[in-house]
């Protein structure tokens, strides 16, 4: 096969000796299975901005901080240096959440690092050496579902506690080998306290998880765990070891009108009636 443009630097600096075969090709990238010396790893071609077909990139980006001012500012002109700024900012962003989400136990690809816009980590196969299918080619018994839908939530809960939402999170970026399920695709992961449409996008990777585990078993459809999991959060209460049940009580108690505007009134007729006496009184 010819050689991708982008992967021939890597070949001549040897950070690859060989390109094998196209893996696959996405929305924001294109991967290929390499060699590097006796190990079989993939590399993830990044696609410009202007051939990325992903939606809404700059929500994603909200909250992503700059620590060169001189960056920050080009960045936000929209020039020519700005505008590669923004890109390394968009690939350097999924080998940073590779790294820190396998320090803190979630199930994703070994990154060895990000060259000139190409992500070199491990190829996740199966122990017969099978490149493992997405979990959208994958089908499961009832048991297995709920078994493997417990597992990334379990993912899920321990990548919010290290300040990551994936933000597009669906069985098209989960991979399983025969461990189980492993979260990939990370470069419009957001933090939650920085972004403002975090919570409406972690409801969705979670909501959207549940909905394709209950093709093979319907009673997940029944549980609550996003909302429960971001109350978990919102109120300081969420860590990795944390017990999920899935329910999530609606605070649905109504205010009672009638009762508070009694309380008004009588308060303003005891105000009244104070000022009256004292009228009385100065009288």
């Amino acid at each position: 096969m010819k050689t991708p443009p982008r992967l021939l630097p890597l070949l001549e600096d040897g950070v690859i000796d060989e390109v094998i075969r196209p893996l696959m090709s996405g929305k924001e990238a294109s991967v290929y299975v390499v060699r590097c010396g006796d190990d079989i790893r993939c590399a993830k071609v990044y696609k410009d901005a202007n051939k990325r077909s992903f939606k809404q990139a700059v929500t994603y980006q909200e909250g992503r901080k700059v620590r060169n001012s001189r960056r920050a500012r080009a960045m936000e002109k929209g020039s020519k240096y700005g505008k590669k700024q923004q890109e390394e900012l968009w690939q350097n962003a999924e080998v940073d959440a590779l790294f820190l989400l396998a320090k803190a136990g979630v199930r994703v690809p070994q990154a060895y690092g990000c060259f000139d816009g190409v992500l070199l980590m491990e190829l996740v196969m199966d122990d017969e050496g099978n490149i493992a299918p997405r979990l959208n080619d994958v089908a499961m018994s009832a048991e297995q579902a709920r078994e493997d839908h417990e597992l990334v939530m379990r993912d899920i809960v321990r990548m919010l506690c290290a300040g990551i939402v994936h933000g597009d999170l669906s069985e098209f970026n989960v991979l399983v080998d025969d461990y189980g399920p492993v979260i990939i695709d990370l470069p419009q992961a957001v933090n939650p306290t920085a972004n403002n449409s975090a919570k409406a996008m972690f409801e969705r990777d979670v909501n959207n998880m549940t909905r394709y585990y209950a093709n093979f078993a319907p009673d997940l459809l029944e549980t609550q765990y996003a909302k429960e999991i971001w109350a978990l959060y919102e109120a300081g209460e969420l860590n990795p070891e944390v017990e999920l049940t899935g329910r999530y009580l609606e605070d649905s108690a109504l205010a009672d009108v009638d009762s508070v505007m009694l309380e008004i009134k009588a308060a303003l007729a005891e105000q009244q009636a104070r000022e009256a006496r004292l009228r009385q009184d100065s009288e």
